[in-house]
């Protein structure tokens, strides 16, 4: 089925050998090496349905670019299959990969001292695009993103974020049903970033393109995909809506009060209870931190708000890169392993 995407039990080992240290060692090395496996991907299953948009994250070296290559036919992997678009990518390889586009964040597709106008006819020949076809989405390309003001450029004096719009638009030129995305935003400033973002949905809403994005961005996470995968060690650790993550390792509520007037402050600083954190943010804000499963926001609103005026109250979330960061460094692992959504 086009934009299906099936992963099932992958794994991918990489084999290579020891090196000793020193002249002696590089010696002994000349008749007697060491063998060593590293297993970058570990039995990954998953499947990604026509239309979705899937954020697929990790830190580095955790095994989600392996993968990726393994999807699209650029590995072969160790054991475990995929099925894609209806092919095996790395069997099919020729006609599989008519049918699905790609956006390296540090690679570019065009070609480099020509017109971007002239990679996008060339593009159009290689994947026998009509002129109608063609026409039309060109249009459609420079209502978002604005191309027209580039296409007679070389690639090589386009800047970063009008390259990577460039890029966006090959990839899709073809209208593939399928399309993986690799940082797409890396090194953009913010017009740009809220740029691509914009016709990514776009497309994703108008089209029912399936799209898989690999990105350190969370800010992309949070504004494309209903759906997110951690990956870490070669296995995924965890599969499900975004509010689902929150809502298991969401662990502090953060109350900030901006107060009336400053020096009415006296009875906070001497206000307690137990499990509430009070800090002085500047003379008129405080901020009251606890663990959510303690105590309800509003229990904490009225305690301050029976001590002193206040003029305005707001309730604060962990942010997402907070809660990453805690999973990144082994800190929520367990509760993923049982509360794995899929």
């Amino acid at each position: 089925m086009l934009g299906r995407v099936e992963a099932s039990h992958l794994v991918k080992e990489f084999r290579g050998y020891k090196r000793r240290e020193g002249a002696w060692g590089a010696v002994r090395d000349l008749f007697q090496r060491e063998a060593t496996t590293l297993r970058a991907v570990d039995d990954v299953s998953f499947t990604v349905e026509p239309g979705e948009m899937v954020g697929y994250i990790g830190p580095n070296g955790a095994g989600k670019s392996t993968s990726v290559k393994m999807l699209t036919g650029i590995l072969t992997p160790t054991s475990g299959s995929a099925r894609v678009n209806g092919f095996d990518p790395y069997r099919d390889r020729m006609a599989y990969t008519r049918t699905i586009g790609a956006v390296f964040g540090q690679r570019t597709q065009l070609w480099w001292d020509i017109a971007v106008v002239e990679s996008f006819r060339l593009l159009k020949q290689i994947y026998e695009i009509s002129d109608a076809d063609y026409k039309a989405r060109m249009k459609r390309f420079d209502e978002i993103l604005e191309l027209n003001r580039y296409l007679n450029q070389p690639v090589r004096k386009l800047s970063l974020g009008e390259r990577m719009r460039c890029d966006m638009a090959a990839a899709l030129l073809h209208n593939p049903p399928l399309v993986f995305l690799d940082e797409p935003t890396i090194g953009l400033d913010l017009l740009a970033k809220e740029s691509i973002r914009r016709f990514l949905q776009e497309i994703n809403a108008g089209l029912g393109t399936t799209m898989l994005l690999t990105t350190h961005d969370l800010a992309d996470i949070e504004q494309l995909c209903n759906r997110l995968m951690i990956i870490d060690h070669g296995r995924v650790l965890f599969d499900g809506p975004l509010h689902s993550l929150k809502g298991m390792l969401w662990r502090e509520t953060q109350v900030r009060f901006d107060l009336k007037d400053p020096e009415h402050a006296a009875p906070l600083r001497t206000l307690e209870f137990e499990g509430v954190r009070l800090e002085e943010t500047d003379p008129l804000t405080w901020r009251a931190s606890f663990d959510r499963e303690q105590y309800a926001p509003g229990e904490v609103i009225r305690q301050v708000v029976a001590a002193v005026d206040v003029r305005d109250i707001a309730i604060e979330e962990e942010s997402i890169e907070t809660i990453i960061r805690r999973i990144y460094t082994g800190g929520a692992i367990p509760s993923l392993d049982k509360a794995r959504t899929r």
